[in-house]
């Protein structure tokens, strides 16, 4: 188990009241409907979004109840009867177990976990449901698409006692477990600032996924979509092939590169630097190239809202800053680097290596014996196994509601300030994004 597993219940209620959540945490119970699983007890899953991600999540889960058994697939839901039916085969299910509405799924007395991989509008709405009615979460990532969504969501895990493990698999990685333990045994000292990056390059447009041409809301048998209920909350529009099958291009339903993609390389750090809320987060970039291509399904001019390239820069409470430059145009990132005053901390492939900074390569060699020091990391329980691990023993995942939403601050915030133009900042006491600083932020500010 992990460290984040072996944190009892109440140190994770006393993280969240020092993070400023001023919730009744204490003395809350799961709703009846929850089931009480014993160390024997199959675990039984629904998974709502098998899309791509969702078909891979449910792949997953099929091949742990095919190997080590201990759960099963009871449930598939999905508003495009393609991959309903399609999930259905793969989980080996009949009809009853397929449904279009994720609230039909939750009337069901036989399901423990719901996995939600739907894009990012739906994560919310559906997440709180499951919860609510007494369910587990494997939540993809990112947690929401807003900032005041993430809040709700982790509201919704106190108050109905469910856990929540976030998609984003990085949060069990190795290297960002041994740093935590590295920073908290001061070997670099005070956490300065850290970098990190997701890059790729795909001449013909990231998210340019493929689109089965019949598919639609008038569509018959396997081609039918459920357009209507797909767009929820977001504005009302006429049939899209490319909204629906290429979502996060749109800002209606995705963050972009942000909560696609800088989402996993945030996590390992929150975890790694100790968690904690941003204080300021600014989002910069732009359409430096995908507006100029043509898109090679439809051969028009490709459209979408999203920046191909962005680059989030943020300030933490705890008083450190972080560095996230990405770009879908060219795949040259940064490496992951954790500095510290005393040294710096690289991610490396099986190890993390810390180089002390000049001023302290004395003090570091007499007190280590080395130049510089390499640690190898240990191997850890892969994430999806960390997530049932915690159903049973009611401990926290790795990727818990609350660093889920911490995390969610800084990538939301950081989207949004990219489409406003303009800083944005975090008021940790009310747990409020604002645009306006105040003295507690930043000293100089009036």
């Amino acid at each position: 188990m992990t460290e984040m597993n072996n944190m009892k219940r109440r140190d994770f209620v006393k993280s969240a009241v020092a993070g400023g959540v001023a919730l009744n945490l204490m003395g809350m119970r799961g709703p009846a409907s929850a089931r009480q699983l014993g160390a024997n007890d199959r675990i039984n899953t629904a998974h709502v979004g098998v899309g791509g991600q969702g078909t891979g999540l449910l792949r997953q889960v099929v091949k742990r109840a095919e190997g080590e058994g201990g759960v099963k697939v009871v449930a598939v839901c999905d508003l495009y009867t393609r991959r309903m039916n399609r999930a259905k085969e793969l989980a080996g299910l009949d009809d009853s177990g397929t449904y279009h509405d994720y609230r039909e799924l939750l009337q069901r007395d036989d399901i423990d976990v719901v996995f939600i991989a739907t894009p990012d509008h739906w994560h919310a709405p559906i997440a709180i449901a499951a919860m609510k009615s007494g369910r587990d979460i494997y939540l993809e990532k990112p947690m929401t698409r807003t900032v005041e969504e993430a809040k709700a969501v982790y509201e919704a895990s106190i108050k109905y006692n469910r856990i929540h493990q976030g998609g984003a698999s990085g949060a069990s990685s190795p290297w960002c477990w041994e740093a935590r333990s590295a920073i908290a045994d001061g070997l670099i000292g005070k956490v300065i600032w850290a970098q990190t990056s997701y890059s790729r390059n795909n001449p013909n447009g990231e998210w340019n996924w493929s689109i089965d041409k019949d598919a639609g809301p008038t569509g018959s048998g396997d081609d039918f979509v459920d357009w209507k209920m797909w767009l929820g909350s977001a504005k009302k529009r006429d049939w899209s092939p490319d909204r629906f099958f290429r979502f996060r291009k749109f800002w209606d339903y995705s963050g972009g590169i942000a909560t696609d993609l800088m989402y996993h390389r945030l996590t390992p750090l929150h975890i790694a630097w100790g968690e904690g809320f941003p204080k300021r987060a600014v989002g910069t970039g732009g359409n430096w190239f995908c507006s100029n291509i043509i898109d090679p399904t439809t051969q028009k001019p490709d459209v979408r809202e999203v920046p191909d390239t962005f680059i989030l820069s943020a300030d933490y409470w705890a008083g450190h800053s972080v560095n996230i430059p990405s770009s879908m145009a060219n795949d040259t990132g940064v490496p992951t680097i954790i500095r510290g005053n005393k040294a710096d901390l690289y991610e490396e492939r099986r190890s993390i290596r810390i180089v002390p900074q000049s001023p302290f390569r004395e003090e570091f060699k007499k007190k280590y014996g080395k130049e510089e020091m390499i640690i190898e990391t240990q191997q850890r329980e892969d994430h999806m196994g960390n997530f049932f691990a915690c159903v049973r023993s009611r401990e926290q995942p790795t990727l818990n509601a609350l660093t889920a939403y911490q995390v969610m601050c800084t990538i939301g915030m950081s989207v949004e300030s990219y489409k406003s133009a303009r800083h944005l900042f975090f008021d940790e006491k009310k747990q409020k994004v604002t645009t306006k600083p105040f003295k507690e932020m930043f000293g100089w500010v009036s």
